[in-house]
């Protein structure tokens, strides 16, 4: 897609790697070229999955704080607008998304980590928001993606500090789904996510955005959005091959086609 970017597809999962030397480090060209990459994905329905992939040493180390040490106010907001604009779309895709942690995934890489849906973690990788040591604050969405995944009082903490994580308390908090050697995390990456794009990927859309919406609302708004969204599947073709399998050969054994 771009110099800093690619978007690699094979067998219904788009890559997403990234690839700045020697970090990642994310700069607001990488944030564009994500961004652009994200589109493709969302328009591109033989897309199903995604994996985010920094490489085998690392998955981003931050963003790059020599391109913005020495911006003013309104201009570090126009720096930082097209970071958060490229993770609310990753975030906001109708697939399952799988970030792949090797190395460090800090600051605004652990940002782009929280950005998807699931995180399989090298078992030697270090997770953290560490923007208060520079005396800011996550500025592309780690303030609210964290404690909706770990809780405010944990995120709190995390983001207060700017302490690191070890893999061992990332998935003991729901930070990450999968602890896995750092050889295996690519791999692991892919296999998830080949699972669901071979899965009822309209139904997973609908709970996705079910989920996501749901924890912006109200619990009765959020109701009515599921109730709706429910029987809304009820005039796809795997819902209809779904229910059809379970009666004749029980649980676990419909092959779906995604409509």
């Amino acid at each position: 897609m771009g110099q800093l970017v690619r978007l690699e597809v094979s067998d219904g999962v788009g890559e997403i790697r990234l690839e700045r030397p020697p970090v990642n480090a994310l700069n607001r060209q990488l944030a564009e070229e994500l961004g652009d990459c994200v589109s493709a994905i969302r328009d591109d329905p033989c897309v199903r999955a995604a994996v985010v992939w920094g490489g085998k040493k690392v998955f981003a180390a931050g963003a790059d704080v020599k391109e913005m040490s020495d911006l003013d106010p309104a201009a570090i907001q126009r720096h930082i607008a097209p970071f958060q604009e490229g993770l609310s779309a990753l975030e906001q895709l109708p697939v399952v998304t799988v970030a792949a942690i090797t190395g460090y995934a800090l600051g605004g890489g652990c940002e782009l980590a929280l950005a998807c849906d699931l995180r399989v973690c090298a078992n030697n990788a270090r997770l953290g928001q560490p923007e208060i040591l520079l005396g800011i604050i996550p500025g592309a969405g780690g303030t609210q993606r964290l404690p909706r995944l770990v809780g405010t009082g944990r995120a709190k903490e995390i983001i207060y500090s700017g302490r690191t994580l070890d893999p061992a308390e990332a998935l003991a908090i729901g930070l990450v789904s999968e602890v896995v050697e750092p050889s295996e995390v690519h791999a692991r990456a892919h296999a998830i996510a080949a699972v669901y794009a071979n899965g009822p990927t309209v139904a997973l859309a609908a709970a996705k955005q079910a989920l996501q919406t749901g924890m912006e609302t109200d619990i009765a708004s959020g109701l009515l959005l599921e109730q709706r969204a429910f029987a809304a599947l009820f005039a796809t073709q795997d819902q209809k091959s779904g229910m059809a399998s379970f009666v004749e050969r029980g649980p676990g054994q419909a092959e779906f086609v995604g409509k």
